[in-house]
């Protein structure tokens, strides 16, 4: 493989990279939007005060790791935010506690885990050279 052929991959590889992690975040905040006292109620089960304003706090601070993974901005920070923000929901909703009432919950806990692995890998390796708008702290390029 030439040299302009890894880059031309590389390129697409990471586009795509970002496009999938916005994806899955655009569908998470939808899914809290359209039902935010479902949501709420979910949040509820496990135990946290004071829900609906974590409802909306989660949905908001999804939509900013969208404009950072559509954009590019902060991609890097964002990234490992999203990472810290996934491992937390892991823990919190799929952890060791829920596997004894449904072992079903373990399976959701490692799936986690896979998309943290893919999250710090970006945080390392930044949104690309192609359509990022190249700001951050973590990375300066």
């Amino acid at each position: 493989m030439t040299m302009e052929t890894k880059a031309g991959w590389t390129t697409v590889a990471v586009l795509v990279g970002r496009l999938i992690f916005a994806a899955l975040f655009i569908m998470a905040a939808s899914f809290k939007l359209m039902d935010i006292d479902g949501t709420a109620a979910y949040i509820a089960s496990a135990g946290f005060p004071l829900p609906k304003l974590l409802a909306w706090l989660a949905a908001f601070f999804e939509l900013a790791l969208i404009a950072g993974f559509v954009t590019g901005a902060y991609f890097s920070e964002a990234a490992l935010l999203a990472a810290a923000y996934v491992l937390f929901l892991g823990f919190a909703f799929h952890g060791p506690s829920r596997w004894a009432a449904n072992p079903a919950e373990f399976g959701f806990f490692v799936d986690h885990f896979t998309f943290v692995a893919g999250l710090l890998f970006a945080t390392a390796h930044g949104p690309g050279h192609v359509l990022a708008m190249k700001r951050g702290w973590i990375t300066r390029r």
